[in-house]
């Protein structure tokens, strides 16, 4: 048996094996999901204002809330190069300070960071490519003022640039041999995501 990180057991023991990367396949189960998610946070024309764009902030806040432990997990770390750096939950709280704004409060504990690691690479691979469509909400951002040093700090793009950044974390992504109900517990996990969006939407912009 193999003991590579990279390697996760698939259920049941035999399993067709897709010969498409993982961040496609996640891409493709999840397409319809997020493509309602992001109506909706549009919908809400969070960058109409700024008084607007405080709820988009608490929905941010909410979500790499959620995710903040993943960055700290050793399985996770063995995958992917400094993980500890990806984190944006400090900038978005920063970006609450720059607005006078409160860290909002919650009844639970996160747990999405605590999920087995198939479920946890579908959270990963949501909030990490959620980073490709910042470019565009930087540039409504800044369009009130705010920018990468004050507001919109979650917003920033990587020192190595989006596109560089991406395809460091798919690849990462990609040499994980997921396959069968392992599959299966990584789309759910990206699932889980977007209805922990879904809601945090519902609660900050509606």
């Amino acid at each position: 048996m193999s003991h590579d990180p990279a390697v996760l057991s698939a259920s049941p023991a035999i399993v067709l094996k897709s010969t498409r990367p993982l961040s496609d396949r996640l891409r493709a189960a999840t397409h319809n999901t997020h493509e309602g998610v992001d109506r909706s946070i549009m919908a809400a024309r969070p960058f109409e204002s700024v008084r607007s764009y405080r709820g988009f902030l608490c929905v941010q806040h909410g979500i790499h809330r959620e995710v903040s432990a993943l960055y700290t997990r050793a399985d996770l770390a063995a995958l992917f190069s400094d993980m500890s750096l990806h984190s944006r939950l400090n900038a978005v709280e920063q970006d609450l300070a720059d607005l006078g704004l409160a860290v909002p409060s919650y009844g639970t504990a996160p747990d999405g960071g605590v999920a087995a690691l198939p479920q946890a690479l579908g959270w990963l691979y949501v909030v990490e490519g959620s980073n490709l469509g910042a470019a565009f909400l930087l540039k409504y951002a800044k369009a009130m003022g705010l920018s990468e040093t004050h507001g919109a700090r979650h917003l920033a793009e990587p020192p190595q640039g989006r596109a560089r950044y991406w395809r460091a974390f798919k690849g990462g992504l990609d040499r994980i041999a997921l396959y069968g109900a392992d599959e299966q517990h990584a789309i759910a996990g990206a699932e889980a995501a977007f209805a922990h969006v879904r809601e945090l939407v519902a609660q900050h912009l509606t």
